[in-house]
């Protein structure tokens, strides 16, 4: 068996990455990153609920708060609103936003990103003009849940990691075509960064990254953790809470996508909405 390094958050892609990192035979090494989000401590939980699922043994936490002292991202920044997003799915109840975040505050449809896939999944982005232009036919703004360059102060770490254990294999959960349009979540950073760590390391190194999730709708994602049964029900994905999921952010709301378009019911409650 060969190691790996997989960069568990506790987040649902996360949490269905690392099932694809054990399916694949690798002898997992868990690296898991607080940096000042919001919901740390929850993460943190999810995280060694998870590791303690798959008996896990080699956990490592980082402590990178210098991205929350940097700033930049709603994630870090108490002083910046975490933006809502709006999910409407079939022959279901829109899940209501007022119910967690005040009318006056949520931003008409009509100002959104059109819907995808027959779900209408409309992120809601507050902050700034920022713009990814995907293949020159789409153009994706970037919310201010962006925590700049983070994934590549991630993966430098775990370059560093992979190298002392002789990892071969970095894996993240990276989704490049239904997500919320981070810069270094797109399958080209990932090959550019793989030439950063073929450049940086000692000789003889072979890491490549893993993106098992990279072009997978939220549907798909939800599919997958259940046919690899990974523990979904002990993963986080909410921006903003850390006791009930608030149902209304970017996150919580593409969970929610996910679950709707592969059918099934998300095991973890959310505030005010009634969906479990």
């Amino acid at each position: 068996m060969s190691n790996a390094i997989v960069l568990l958050s506790g987040g649902m892609d996360s949490c269905v990455t690392t099932a694809h990192a054990i399916k694949d035979g690798h002898t997992v090494y868990a690296l898991h990153v607080n940096y000042g989000q919001r919901t740390q401590a929850r993460e943190l939980k999810a995280y060694h609920d998870i590791c303690d699922h798959y008996s896990i043994d080699h956990r490592l936490v980082v402590d990178i708060s210098h991205l929350a002292a940097i700033g930049g991202s709603s994630l870090t920044d108490r002083t910046m609103q975490v933006p809502s997003a709006e999910c409407r799915v079939p022959n279901s109840s829109v899940i209501p936003a007022s119910d967690v975040i005040p009318a006056s505050d949520v931003i008409p449809a009509s100002d959104v990103i059109p819907a995808k896939a027959g779900i209408h999944l409309a992120p809601r982005f507050r902050e700034g003009d920022d713009t990814i232009d995907r293949e020159g036919d789409e153009v994706v703004k970037i919310p201010n849940t962006y925590v700049p360059f983070r994934n590549a102060n991630i993966l430098a770490i775990a370059t560093s990691w992979a190298e002392v254990v002789e990892a071969n294999h970095l894996y993240i959960g990276a989704v490049e075509e239904d997500s919320s349009g981070y810069p270094d979540c797109r399958e080209v950073f990932f090959r550019a960064f793989e030439e950063v760590i073929r450049t940086g390391t000692k000789p003889g190194n072979d890491i490549t990254i893993e993106t098992p999730l990279i072009h997978l709708s939220k549907g798909q994602i939800v599919r997958s953790g259940i046919e690899l049964q990974a523990p979904l029900h002990l993963s986080w994905s909410c921006y903003s809470n850390e006791d009930l999921a608030c149902g209304v952010c970017d996150s919580c709301a593409l969970r929610l996508k996910g679950f709707s378009e592969a059918g099934e019911v998300d095991p973890i409650g959310y505030k005010g909405t009634g969906v479990r």
